[in-house]
């Protein structure tokens, strides 16, 4: 067997500082080594042109090398302060809103052109549509109990009782968060402090990732930007939960937070994986409400602490006005037909397209059974009707009802990050259906579906760029087919 050639440039788990000089799609800053052997690129995830930076390889090949960022050593020249703490899941809030629109654009575009092979995609290039929030946007965080903290100033682990979130990279490590992040509720945040102290003078542990034992785990919030109420979901393990008072401990938050508080529920994960509501665990009712209401276009949704909804409900709104827009420039392709929506989660853009046109009948697709269920409680509470969903494969769901084969007029597509599996695309396809609005939170799957839809006789004619979550390298793209 020949020997694999060594790397000249980099090793396995070596760590570099780096300059970084380019900008690639998905927040991959690039860096480059340069020797007498030539030039050899490093992708570094979270990263910005100008920045010195920590990193660790990952993985290589002969042409370019992958890392993980560790640190920040030099900000760009191009960042300027802001009031908040820094957290991983901001990693450009420092880089003005218009620089981050634009790296956005350029990088995703140019995925279309490069993978999905539109050669025009700046002629039919839309509008790049903005959050209405650029801080403060989000209506659900979880914060991470751990007992190994970050010293920030010897930048260092250091055994403490952390709140907060993992330090990027370490997944045993926490960082405690004692005021705001900038991305979600102000009040609240500034007084994550408080909780942590209520738990800390308990005397019960942190999880202890490396041990994996502990009892405190996670504090989960959700929040409804119609009525301003905070949901919380303690997670802990079972042990010792005979010394900690619930109740207690919802007087203590109503005490903070007042009428906002919605309820507080409690969840036992006892499980050593490291998420936050076990799959053999139970959730509990502790103190007022298990859900909470929030508004998208007029419509009313129901969302508990399992749910999913959009993470950036103001955005969101935008979104679905474009979904709805593109779905409706041809009328006559929506009334008095029925519209697929196929991977529709909890049957937004359904509800949506259903209220805004004529005897339409939708037809809702998604393999995740509890999101189907609260598409149908949220259609009965809006008085919806013309409605069909159904919890299943796509790909299963439309062997099994060959009849809408010819019959659909127009598709709504939004499927998971992953994008569509191309034998799902080939049954999809196959519907023959005259245009497709199709919603990505992967342009890189998008733009490869793109070609797989182009050979089949569907053209790209617009495209939209929907900025869900400022300060991070994702972006959100509604696209128009029609068969030609």
């Amino acid at each position: 067997m020949p020997r694999r050639e060594r790397n000249k440039f980099v090793k396995r788990n070596q760590i570099l500082e780096l300059k970084i000089e380019d900008y690639a799609f998905g927040g991959k800053g690039i860096a480059r080594i340069k020797s007498e052997e030539g030039s050899f690129v490093v992708f570094v995830p979270n990263t910005l042109p100008g920045q010195l930076v920590k990193a660790q390889i990952k993985k290589s090949s002969k042409k370019y090398a992958e890392a993980k960022l560790i640190d920040v050593l030099e900000d760009s020249e191009n960042e300027v302060d802001v009031p908040f703490q820094d957290i991983p899941g901001a990693p450009y809030i420092k880089l003005p809103i218009d620089l981050q629109h634009q790296y956005k654009k350029e990088s995703t575009l140019s995925l279309f052109k490069r993978i999905g092979k539109v050669e025009n995609i700046e002629d039919v290039f839309d509008e790049f549509i903005t959050s209405p929030n650029v801080f403060h946007y989000r209506n659900k965080m979880e914060y991470g109990f751990s007992a190994i903290g970050y010293d920030r100033v010897n930048k260092t682990d250091v055994d403490e009782f952390t709140l907060g979130f993992k330090r990027r990279g370490v997944w045993w490590m926490g960082d405690n968060l004692d005021k705001d992040s900038g991305l979600f509720d102000k009040e609240f945040e500034d007084n994550l402090i408080n909780i942590r102290k209520y738990c800390q003078d308990t005397g019960l542990a942190p999880w202890h990732g490396p041990k994996r034992e502990g009892f405190f785990r996670y504090f989960v919030v959700r929040k409804s930007y119609k009525t301003n109420e905070l949901l919380f979901n303690l997670v802990t393990t079972s042990p010792e939960l005979d010394k900690f008072d619930l109740h207690e401990f919802a007087a203590f938050l109503k005490g903070i937070f007042g009428d906002r508080i919605a309820g507080l529920l409690h969840t036992i994960n006892d499980e050593v994986g490291d998420r936050t509501i076990a799959t053999s665990g139970s959730i509990n009712l502790v103190y007022g409400k298990d859900k909470i209401v929030e508004e998208l276009l007029g419509l009313n949704f129901e969302i508990s602490m399992k749910s999913f909804f959009q993470t950036n409900p103001k955005s969101a709104e935008k979104l679905y006005t474009k979904v709805i827009d593109y779905a409706l420039e041809n009328k006559a392709a929506i009334d008095n037909t029925v519209v697929m929506d196929l991977f529709c989660g909890t049957g937004t853009i359904g509800q949506i397209l259903a209220s805004k046109s004529e005897n339409a009948k939708i037809v809702g697709v998604d393999i995740v059974a509890s999101a189907i269920e609260d598409a149908k409680k949220n259609a009965k509470r809006n008085n919806i009707e013309g409605l069909e969903f159904y919890a299943a494969d796509v790909g299963k769901f439309l062997n099994e009802h060959p009849q809408y084969q010819n019959k659909i007029r127009t598709l709504i597509l939004d499927p998971a990050r992953a994008g569509i599996a191309p034998k799902t695309l080939k049954k999809i396809i196959n519907l023959n259906a005259d245009r497709m609005v199709y919603v990505s939170c992967n342009p890189a799957t998008q733009a490869r579906d793109t070609e797989m839809l182009r050979e089949a006789g569907y053209e790209l004619k617009k495209i939209s760029l929907v900025d869900q979550f400022p300060h991070t390298s994702h972006i959100e793209t509604v696209v128009l087919f029609e068969k030609v």
